[in-house]
């Protein structure tokens, strides 16, 4: 397909736990019981598959084949002298219906060594939904022998771990940086979304209440004695946590707002973008646009798209600089910049 801006199609499929009604309402996807996430704008495949998770473009072929066969005009011939022709980011929404089981996910250098790939998986949630008081895990609170950590997950114990973790309360519009390696958790009832490196890397440390048999598929087939061995068991302070979260209030006004701590530049960028007081212009580059309220329009090279409330669209590079209009909240969705710095792991 032509490197052109698109309207994208839900992408919504079973996972282990609970959730989807909301991404179903907001994207007229087939939403739950059990489809929790979607993926969006994604050139990124479920961990074992062959196709599952990549996002299919309205010609019936996937973003991933279109952006093989012409990278340029889809990342930019700078992104390509960089990054080569991978995306660098994928994009999902969460609807948690249940809380998700403590886990974490590998950084570059764990990923490199054990699975000869290139990413790990740090990510960053977006709050778009949550209950009050809603609240998340994320790290130890204090240093944990990794000897203890395994001790728990061979004895299945669900509560201990729960208990190890530092928490801190999300509100919707709160934004959240988690590093590679940190153990997490997040509350049933909380609506993200979410940007991360492009793999589908998940250690589980407890799945209690799920639908998944964790000793078996819990360790990226590496078994739990190597799989362990990416865990962050330093202890996160709520200090700590505060460097990684960026207040809806810093990211809650008009214009165009980085919605991330600046650690998150050197993996990927959320520009939030808010048109009450006139058009915003962005720069040229890939980006998914995630419409998370109102109504307007998006204009580039390639002409004018309407949007409203639940839209998502792809922008390639070739479109060059856009406009957003209107009266629209919306997300854009995009890999580091060219001249980002080198992640830290």
């Amino acid at each position: 397909m032509t490197a052109t801006s698109v309207l994208l199609p839900v992408n919504q499929f079973d996972h282990f736990y609970r959730g989807g009604d909301r991404i179903g309402a907001l994207r007229g996807g087939p939403g739950g019981p059990q489809r929790p996430e979607e993926w969006i704008g994604s050139t990124t495949t479920r961990f074992g598959q062959e196709t599952q998770g990549l996002s299919a473009l309205p010609d019936d072929g996937y973003l991933r084949d279109a952006v093989i066969a012409d990278p340029a005009a889809w990342l930019g011939p700078a992104h390509v002298a960089r990054y080569g022709t991978d995306v660098e980011v994928l994009v999902k929404f969460l609807d948690l219906g249940q809380r998700l089981p403590v886990h974490l996910h590998p950084n570059r250098e764990f990923a490199r060594r054990h699975l000869g790939l290139a990413h790990g998986k740090t990510e960053a949630w977006y709050v778009v939904d949550a209950p009050p008081g809603a609240r998340v895990g994320v790290g130890f609170a204090e240093s944990m022998p990794l000897a203890d950590v395994a001790a728990m997950v061979a004895a299945h114990d669900s509560a201990g771990l729960l208990a190890s973790l530092r928490t801190r309360e999300v509100r919707p519009g709160d934004a959240m940086l988690v590093p590679a390696g940190l153990p997490h958790t997040v509350q049933e009832g909380v609506f993200v979304l979410e940007l991360q490196e492009p793999t589908d890397l998940s250690i589980l440390l407890e799945w209690q209440d799920f639908a998944v048999d964790g000793d078996r598929d819990g360790h990226l087939d590496l078994g739990f004695d190597v799989a362990l061995q990416a865990v962050d068991t330093t202890a996160v302070t709520d200090a700590d946590l505060d460097r990684l979260v960026v207040r809806r209030e810093d990211i809650d006004r008009a214009g165009l707002t980085s919605a991330l701590p600046r650690e998150a530049d050197a993996y990927f960028r959320a520009q939030h973008i808010d048109t009450r007081a006139g058009a915003v212009p962005v720069d040229a580059g890939f980006s998914v646009i995630v419409v998370l309220d109102g109504a307007g329009s998006i204009t580039s090279g390639h002409g004018t798209h309407p949007v409203a409330k639940g839209d998502v669209l792809l922008m390639p590079y070739a479109a060059g600089d856009w406009t957003a209009d209107g009266a629209l909240v919306a997300v854009a969705c995009r890999p580091p910049a060219p001249d980002a710095p080198e992640a830290a792991r």
